[in-house]
């Protein structure tokens, strides 16, 4: 094995551990559930060991050579047998609501935890993560855990007291019988470290492709239209086949050498009780045990292997959900927006004046999006920005927001730096709606009243009525309480549009930000927007992006953006007249 490959097994083996002690936080939440279940599977484990022992003694009621039963000693001992085996089935029965109450309560408190945990990571962790990947986790993955809690690992307590339970027993019964396992036990434990140790990244590999799969059946069905509008369905069909088998193949994979495990370790045990036959008949020549011993012996032997036998087939299992909670915890631990500076103030009596002072800034490093950026909005200017393609023209608006921040240069808002404020305060003091809309799954009131908790019936239809929503709005059958279903996917693009404007007017916000806020609606409803927005963005500072340039003519500053530099600012009178890049957008817009 290569100097990388034993780093990369080190680095595995640390992460494993640092997994399991994970698990065992959320677990010991429950101590005194955890103790119950503990005593529970003692004493089920226990009283089952009793049963063998017995046997021998029910065997040993025969005289030996003289062909007489000693009816009532059996009766007696398959009494207690029957009375022993009845508790241990009542406390097995116990343990398992146990397990499945404990696992009930872990696995909520994890989904709630990695929900919790995506409402905290910055925008850039989904920029580069996919949906359909991130929900695999918080389902799939977090599913899979919860089968090992309420099961493997009951199956591993009781193997750990039957194992040690039934090696007790024989040592009690023949020392020297007991020598059999020193060989056996050994050569299972070798074999199962050395699969497994080969079939842990093939389950890591597994939940990776499950999520890669899971990610792009998510954004194949999100752009169902389009892909039917371009005819891509053989295509697309293609390349879900190709996600399809590299996710098949890395489970067939992980579980195809992982259920080598379990014949490998019962070939070993079926050794060990030949062996035991072997010897013990030896020994019982020999005089030095009786058939009763011998047949306890046996017994105790299947108890004391078959555990073993059992937890080796329940190892796959294990490498599963290890690998999956592994996916959950790192999700966990990824690095949360940072925090609020301790002498952040909340931003409040916003004027709505801000500067942009040679910003620069890129996704990643190397490649530069904003080039020393300098702008100033007044208080209650609209400011367009418009340019090609790829500018930066969205990625000032995440600036603004603080959804990024800037690599060098400063963001002031009303004279002081926006990071001497907090992000929420910040966030809140602008209204924005998106060029992608979002509605989500709730009536219309819901929808509109989203941003402003407790917005009076009378506020939200004046929003409704300024952003032409209102007269479809009342047409529907239950109106203002019509329920929008997956997105909205029950009303037109449009009006979907229209809703969320109507959304970003209700804010009391002194700033707002529109991207392509218009881009879904017909000229003419364009224009009645324009003219109802106009009249309640006064004395707002307004930051609109577009690409329909006569939307923006009335605007008291255009800044053209190009390469993510700002190479010319002014009115659109003025810039029409330099006859630079804005005029050649805005005449191949009317060629």
């Amino acid at each position: 094995m290569s100097r990388k490959e034993l780093k990369s097994d080190a680095s595995v083996r640390r992460y494993s551990g640092r997994t399991i002690r994970n698990l065992c936080k959320y677990m010991l939440q429950y101590k005194w559930m955890l103790g119950l279940a503990f005593l529970c599977t003692l004493g089920s484990n226990l009283f089952a060991l009793i049963g063998p022992k017995l046997t021998g003694l029910c065997i040993g009621a025969i005289e030996a050579g003289k062909g007489k039963v000693d009816f009532g000693a059996v009766g007696y001992y398959a009494a207690w047998m029957a009375g022993f085996y009845v508790i241990s089935a009542a406390m097995s029965y116990g343990l398992q609501v146990l397990m499945l109450t404990i696992s009930r309560k872990v696995v909520y408190r994890m989904r709630q935890d990695v929900f919790e945990k995506l409402m905290t990571l910055p925008v850039g962790y989904f920029d580069v993560h996919q949906t359909g990947d991130i929900i695999s986790r918080i389902s799939y993955d977090i599913d899979t855990v919860n089968a090992s809690l309420s099961n493997d690992l009951v199956q591993l307590l009781t193997t750990v007291i039957t194992v040690v339970g039934a090696l007790v027993m024989m040592l009690t019964i023949s020392p020297r019988l007991v020598l059999v396992f020193a060989f056996t036990v050994p050569l299972s434990l070798l074999t199962t470290r050395y699969i497994t140790g080969k079939t842990r990244p093939l389950f890591r590999m597994r939940s990776a492709k499950l999520g890669e799969m899971n990610g792009f059946v998510e954004e194949m069905i999100t752009g169902q239209k389009t892909l039917k509008a371009y005819g891509r369905e053989a295509y697309t069909q293609g390349r879900f086949d190709g996600k399809n088998k590299e996710a098949v193949d890395a489970y067939y994979r992980a579980e195809y050498f992982g259920s080598i495990v379990g014949p490998c370790v019962n070939f070993i045990n079926n050794l060990s009780l030949s062996l035991i036959s072997v010897f013990g008949a030896l020994l019982y020549l020999a005089g030095h045990m009786s058939i009763g011993d011998i047949s306890s012996f046996v017994l105790y032997s299947r108890k004391f292997s078959g555990p073993i036998n059992e937890a080796a087939n329940i190892f796959g299992e294990l490498q599963s959900s290890l690998a999956a909670a592994e996916r959950v915890f790192r999700l966990l631990e990824e690095e949360p927006e940072p925090v609020d500076g301790e002498a952040a103030e909340e931003l409040a009596n916003v004027r709505g004046d801000v500067r942009l002072q040679h910003v620069s800034f890129g996704y990643t490093p190397g490649k530069t999006v904003i080039h020393d950026l300098s702008f100033r909005a007044e208080p209650g200017k609209l400011i367009a920005i418009v340019g090609p393609t790829g500018a930066g023209k969205t990625t000032l608006i995440n600036l603004l927001m603080r959804f990024y921040d800037p690599d060098s240069g400063k963001i002031l808002v009303d004279g002081r730096q926006a990071d001497s404020f907090t992000r929420r305060s910040l966030r809140q003091a602008y209204a924005m709606v998106l060029q992608d809309t979002w509605l989500f799954y709730g009536s219309i009131y819901e929808n509109l009243a989203y941003g402003k908790a407790g917005a009076a019936k009378e506020e939200v239809e004046a929003v409704a009525k300024a952003a032409h929503i209102h007269s479809f709005i009342k047409r529907l059958p239950q109106g203002y309480d019509t329920i929008l279903t997956d997105e909205g996917t029950n009303i037109s693009k449009g009006q979907k549009q229209l809703l969320t404007i109507a959304r970003a007017m209700l804010l009391d916000a002194r700033m707002l930000i529109l991207d392509e806020a218009t881009s879904n609606v017909d000229t003419r409803t364009e224009r009645q927007i324009q003219r109802a927005m106009l009249k309640l963005m006064e004395g707002k500072t307004c930051f609109v992006i577009a690409h329909r340039l006569s939307t923006i003519e009335h605007a008291d500053l255009i800044l053209v953006v190009n390469d993510g530099e700002v190479v010319e600012q002014g009115t659109h009178r003025e810039l029409m007249e330099r006859g630079g890049v804005y005029r050649r957008l805005y005449n191949a817009q009317f060629e």
